[in-house]
This record gives structure tokens, sequence and C-alpha cells, in this order.
């Protein structure tokens, strides 16, 4: 995430626990490690079998711990998780899942849209970020590539990670006893994201989708889409649709409306397509130089002040905005030794 939205949260969200968010509902934030975001939600839903935890963390020993002191607290422990239903495919939502299924036997369920990822990431020769780094040469950021490719070095994918889910998750009803989720499909984030809408008990679980006081990563997944923005975009008006509900996050504290914060995140995307147009009207043409035309963070910071990772995020996102650009038919793209160019 590289795009920071008005705050609505306390700012208090990340101290460990379990804290209720409605009648048998419990959000658990989870550290990350090396990550900006600092915690990740897990969400644990009590129902007559067992519990059943929306998102499952990062798989790294202190997770681990302060999930199993959560439960505790609720009186109950791993062995008492029935299932996990992951909201996508990325590390931090995905890869704790895999570690509890091998000492308790827990089903794991993942959005099907999800699933040549998943196969990507299963590639044992499949190096980190291999993808992305020729995705930013694509982009006219040949030295954040090579910033990038330097850090790290000849890491590759621990496949181990990665094991396949139970089950592919379609859109449609899950019955949890007396509650239902309806699975939605919420591509753009990542190909096969899915929130899961409890209409009754007006709870929306996001993962990544709907965020309180970020705009979620467009374009960051092993295999590319080919117009995550104009996926991600169409999944808001999918879910602006629906009921409104209590927006529970992946990343950040419980907000009151799940409309008003997709309003929020359409309003701004709709100003950073134009000031994308803008910068290549002034003859910025790579989505690296576009990105350097543009303020990032609430601080709006210049894209050379921002880390690697996330000048690398930032990059891809405004190439996003130009794809869609070009869908609508306002840019018009041509490649030159490998390097994307955009013009009006």
């Amino acid at each position: 995430m590289t795009t920071d939205l008005p705050s609505t949260g306390s700012g208090a969200w990340t101290e460990p626990g379990a804290f209720e968010v409605a009648p048998g509902v419990h959000r658990v934030p989870l550290p990350l490690p090396n990550d900006g975001l600092r915690a990740v939600n897990v969400y644990v839903v009590q129902t007559p079998g067992g519990l059943v935890l929306v998102d499952a963390g990062w798989s790294v020993p202190e997770s681990r711990v302060l999930l199993e002191q959560a439960l505790a607290s609720l009186g109950a422990s791993l062995a008492d998780v029935q299932r996990f239903l992951v909201t996508h495919v990325h590390r931090d939502h995905y890869t704790q899942a895999v570690a509890v299924r091998r000492d308790f036997g827990v089903r794991i369920g993942l959005g099907a849209g999800d699933r040549p990822n998943l196969e990507a990431a299963q590639a044992a020769e499949r190096s980190a970020l291999g993808v992305q780094v020729a995705g930013l040469r694509r982009s006219g950021a040949g030295g954040l590539a090579d910033e990038i490719a330097a850090l790290i070095g000849d890491a590759t994918i621990d496949p181990t990670d990665w094991e396949s889910p139970d089950e592919w998750l379609e859109p449609g009803p899950i019955a949890l006893g007396d509650r239902t989720l309806e699975a939605v499909a919420t591509p753009g984030h990542t190909a096969g994201h899915l929130v899961f809408h409890d209409v009754d008990g007006a709870l929306l679980f996001a993962g990544d989708h709907v965020l309180p006081t970020i705009t979620p990563s467009i374009g960051f997944e092993p295999v590319l889409s080919p117009d995550p923005l104009g996926a991600f975009l169409h999944s808001l008006a999918v879910v602006r649709s629906r009921p409104d509900a209590l927006l529970l996050p992946a990343h950040g504290d419980a907000a009151p409306s799940v409309h008003a914060r997709v309003d929020e995140l359409l309003a701004f995307h709709d100003q950073r397509l134009s000031e994308t147009a803008a910068a290549v009207g002034r003859g910025a043409s790579t989505a690296h130089e576009v990105a350097g035309h543009l303020g990032w963070t609430r601080r709006l910071r210049h894209l050379r002040e921002l880390d690697p990772f996330n000048a690398m995020l930032a990059t891809f996102e405004t190439g996003a905005h130009l794809v869609l650009l070009g869908a609508q038919g306002h840019l018009t793209r041509t490649t030159v030794d490998g390097v994307e160019h955009w013009s009006a």
C-alpha cells in the first residue's frame, strides 16, 4: 500500500489482544515483520461447531504466539479452529493458515481466482520478486529494478509456505451455524480477492479490498492482471451496491460504514486518474516518470523519498492508472527497447 487517505481509526489498532467488534466476532491484530503496515487483522468468528478465522496472518513465531494468546483469552485454542476463510493469497493473510493446518488439520478456503497466483508461488525455481523486477524495467524504472534485485539477491520462494487450500472458494453463501457469510468476488488487489459479507449482521470482512486509512496496492501479484485498477474499481462498485455494513478491514480499525469508505476510495482514484493524465500531458511518459510527478502518502512525499519497496508499489500503482486511462481511450501505449511509454 502506498497512498494514505484521511484517517478514521484510533491509531492503537495494532495493540495485541482479542477485541470484540460484534457479538461472537473478535478482531486479533498480528505482527508483520519488516512491514510498514505493522499488523494484519485476523477475525475470530465463534460458531456452534468451533471457531472460523477470516485470514490467518504471516507465519512467523511471534504471530503464532500472539494468536494463541488471543484465543486463550477467549477460552479457546488453535485446536478449536475448524476453518480458515482467506480473503486473498498474499503472505500476511495465507501462510499462517498453512502452518496451523500442519499441526491441527484445519481446513483452508481461498478464492478460486487466486489459483494462478498460488501455483506461481509454488514453483520452487521462482525468484523472490522476479516478476516485479521485470515489471519495473518495463515501467522505465531500471535503476529501482537494480536496487530491488540487489536487496533480494538470490533469495527464492519457499514453496512449503504455499501449499494448496482444501477448497477453492467461489462466490456464494457460506453457512456458519446461525450466521451466513456471502463470499463476494472483489478482484483488483489480487485476481482472486474475496470479501465475506454478513448481511444479517451488517458486517463486511473486507480483507485488503476496502481499508480505512489507505488504498490497497494494485497489480502486485505473481501473475499480473491485464487491468487491475479497472477490476478494483468495478469491485468497489459491486460492494457499494450491497447493503451497508460495519467495515472490518485487514489493516486498521473497524469503521462504521463500508459505503462511506468506498465513496472516498472512488473519489481518490478519480482524482489520481486526472493527475496521472496531467503528468503525461506535461511530458512524463513512463510509469516511473509519472509516479515522480505524483504525491505519495498523506504527506505527499516525492517518489525519491520512499523506500525501494514502496517506490516499487508506487510505480506499479501508477502503471495501473496508465493502463486504465489507455483502456478508456485517453492514452496510447508504445514499447521502445522493452520500456512502455504513454502519450495523450
